[in-house]
């Protein structure tokens, strides 16, 4: 059965790109008659916006967005990033590094080298944990439903990547992974800017034995300038006043044919037109979408 999810992180309201995102995933996961689940990414709680999680509900609420089974927050997934992190430290792929970011700037695009695979340089300083790529076949291949065919070699693109922070936060990729594995998830459709970020997943699910979800990454939603709309000040949250007519912008630039007759009307009529009409082949190659609001 098709379970897809949501995963927004509570640094904010929603806006209109990562609103787009949430309804291409509502509407992916009802097209195919499969469950809808909402997860918070709040493993940084440093960057945690006072209510954002709370607002970011309500907005989905707002936009007739209604999601299966209870919202998983990662704060509390603790237990079981360290027992998957146990796993790779059991295998061989996993070690402390006390590098800093300073101690490999001069490496091509911030690549880590290894430098701490025979044990840290700074023994008793605080130290990251970090994923070993040079144990496993480390050039990934995606068909994205999206984008199509996308290569990486991690090891040679990334390098050894953090799975646990210097300062104790877990790193996004072990969360996702895991809790991709925990909540069923058979497909992901987020945003473009993440694609780069699978490769590193796909090793990670290798490793632990884990299954890889189908991808399908999103255009980008680009404010006026050509800058991401989630860095611009033109990222305004997106008011539940206006949804429809919100939700119709966003059908039309994921290049879904609404009819003239259902756009601005109530929400929940624009999404029984779409989600049996949600053709994803549409968007097919599409990296850019440029905002008409922002």
């Amino acid at each position: 059965m098709y379970r897809g999810r949501f995963a927004p992180s509570p640094t904010g309201p929603l806006h209109r790109g990562s609103l787009l995102a949430a309804v291409g995933s509502y509407l992916d996961a009802r097209a195919a008659g499969g469950e809808w689940l909402v997860r918070i990414e709040d493993v940084d709680r440093g960057r945690e916006v006072p209510g954002a999680s709370e607002a970011i509900l309500r907005t989905l609420e707002a936009f007739g967005l209604h999601w299966d089974g209870a919202v998983i927050y990662q704060h509390a997934r603790g237990e079981a990033y360290g027992e998957m992190l146990g796993r790779l430290e059991a295998a061989g792929l996993a070690y402390r590094c006390s590098c800093s970011r300073s101690d490999f700037s001069g490496e091509p695009e911030g690549r880590y080298p290894g430098t701490c695979r025979a044990g840290p340089r700074r023994p008793g300083g605080p130290f990251a944990v970090r994923f070993r790529t040079d144990r496993l076949e480390a050039t990934v291949s995606i068909d994205d439903r999206a984008q199509g065919r996308f290569h990486q070699d991690v090891a040679a693109e990334v390098g050894d990547f953090v799975l646990r922070r210097r300062d104790g936060f877990w790193s996004y990729q072990l969360a996702v992974v895991v809790d991709d594995a925990y909540q069923g998830i058979t497909d992901v459709v987020r945003g473009l800017d993440l694609l780069d970020n699978t490769p590193r997943q796909r090793l990670l699910q290798a490793a632990l034995g884990l299954p890889s979800p189908r991808t399908l990454h999103l255009p980008l939603v680009l404010d006026r300038s050509g800058g991401k709309l989630s860095k611009s000040r033109a990222a305004l949250p997106a008011d539940p006043s206006g949804a429809p007519e919100i939700l119709t912008e966003i059908l039309i630039a994921l290049r879904q044919p609404l009819p003239k007759m259902l756009q601005l009307v109530p929400v929940r009529e624009q999404l029984a037109w779409a989600e049996k009409n949600w053709n994803p082949l549409l968007i097919h190659g599409v990296k850019e979408i440029l905002s008409t609001s922002a």
